[in-house]
């Protein structure tokens, strides 16, 4: 067992290096400040730095934590800043369909997760909510819904990152 996690880990680190790499190089503005735990390279953190308002008035950190199966299994995503959004839980979860399980397909690249949150963030799918209450605002009473989602992230945002 102990040499089968080791050669997990090793393609793991393979494979991990490249992703991060093509991320850092594609010029994602969208995605910043990336950070990989050294001991733990499972272990991915950044700034989603939307474009649309109300978010663009911040930034929101997220951890990325890739299973042991990556590339079979999805990573997950937690947002470690807090954020007004009927598809983003008060715990950080996030209802993004293409980390699903049963939406997940191996080949999906790790910047494609990435742009798809940042595409949730930037417009919300009431739809598909984990929030109901910001959902139902977001659909009735849309004015409202961003005077507050804008005011929550100037409170609780993150700086955003000079380019």
């Amino acid at each position: 067992y102990g040499r089968v996690r080791r050669l997990r880990l090793r393609l793991w680190w393979w494979w991990g290096t490249r992703e991060l790499e093509e991320i850092r190089t594609s010029g994602m503005k969208n995605f910043r400040n990336i950070q990989v735990d050294e001991s733990n390279l499972l272990s991915w953190q950044g700034l989603i730095v939307p474009d649309n308002p109300p978010y663009d008035k911040g930034a929101f950190r997220i951890e990325i934590i890739f299973p042991t199966e990556y590339p079979f299994k999805p990573p997950k995503i937690t947002f470690k800043t807090k954020i007004y959004h009927p598809n983003i839980d008060e715990k950080g979860q996030v209802c993004l369909p293409v980390i699903s399980a049963e939406n997940w397909k191996p080949a999906t690249k790790t910047d494609q997760v990435i742009q798809s949150l940042i595409a949730l963030v930037n417009d919300p799918q009431p739809e598909h909510p984990l929030r109901a209450d910001l959902a139902e605002e977001y659909s009735k009473d849309r004015k409202k819904f961003l005077k507050n989602a804008e005011e929550f992230t100037k409170k609780h945002g993150e700086k955003r990152p000079m380019d």
